[in-house]
């Protein structure tokens, strides 16, 4: 059984700052990682090619991150335990094919669900470029289960996620994983193990290694991307999502799109075992964020 989160210990580690030289082949990399390429039937060379490279926004959730930082024993989570719960990204503007960005990473809130249960942490991702423009800012939530009952607010601070509309949704868009897919994600910089390595799954109570979540949120973006943005990445200028199961590489995603004016609510499933893995989605188009 876990033991309660140390709150103080967490709150005293620095996370490491990291900055981030890219340039297209890390940007094919990383689309290739999010599954770009896999359906013969959309045309993806854009974000395969270097000649008229897009960008993926999704990208901005792996630059200037140091790695994944909860394996250093000196910041006291039990990360074989940790689930990774929402994601939020909100752009200031479209990713460049290439550049150096800078992340700075802190926790911001965390919160008790009781002795025995989870604690759920809350980390905001700045990312900037040199001269100090703000490119993206990301928060990340997880779930640290069995690491409850250290005292404090059960619940975090600030907005829910909105539920799907109730009526059948505007758009479904089907996108293939692969089963090397985890593998080639892993290259962007997240080297947990459970997404690799069969033993490490097996302790966290999975009968094999998972597709990353942000891997999943990417197939997700490239579906929003081709439903109602045209194909331009450059126009999907946020999104956030609740992870509610994981998604195993070589299952095949569909998302079902709520088109809002401009601002898009979704929920995504795997097709062959009919489960949400995706819920409470939002995005917009066209409206990056101001400073």
């Amino acid at each position: 059984m876990s033991s309660p989160l140390d709150v103080e210990k967490l709150q005293e580690y620095k996370i490491p700052h990291a900055t981030d030289d890219y340039d297209p082949r890390d940007a094919i990399i990383y689309a290739l990682g999010v599954g770009a390429g896999l359906d013969p039937a959309i045309n993806e060379v854009d974000f395969l090619y270097e000649r008229q490279l897009q960008v993926l926004p999704t990208m901005a959730l792996v630059l200037g991150t140091p790695g994944f930082w909860p394996m250093d024993p000196s910041c006291g989570l039990d990360w074989i335990n940790i689930l990774h719960g929402e994601q939020r990204l909100t752009l200031f503007q479209p990713l460049d094919p290439a550049g150096t960005l800078l992340g700075e990473t802190i926790v911001t809130n965390i919160a008790d669900k009781g002795l025995g249960k989870s604690a759920l942490v809350r980390a905001v991702k700045t990312l900037k470029t040199l001269s100090g423009a703000l490119v993206a800012e990301s928060t990340e939530t997880w779930v640290v289960r069995g690491a409850g009952g250290f005292g404090g607010e059960r619940e975090l601070p600030g907005d829910v996620l909105p539920p799907v509309p109730d009526r059948s949704p505007d758009i479904v868009a089907t996108l293939p994983t692969s089963v090397t897919q985890a593998a080639t994600y892993r290259l962007s910089g997240d080297r947990n193990p459970l997404h690799i390595d069969g033993a490490t799954a097996r302790r966290a109570g999975l009968d094999r290694p998972i597709l990353h979540g942000l891997s999943t949120l990417g197939v997700v973006a490239r579906a929003l991307i081709h439903a109602c943005c045209s194909g331009d990445a450059a126009r999907l200028s946020s999104i956030d999502a609740r992870f509610t199961a994981p998604v195993y590489p070589g299952e095949t995603i569909t998302t079902e799109i709520w088109n809002m004016s401009g601002t898009l609510h979704f929920r995504s499933s795997v097709s062959e075992r009919k489960l949400v893995v995706i819920d409470h989605g939002v995005a917009t188009m066209d409206a990056f964020a101001k400073i």
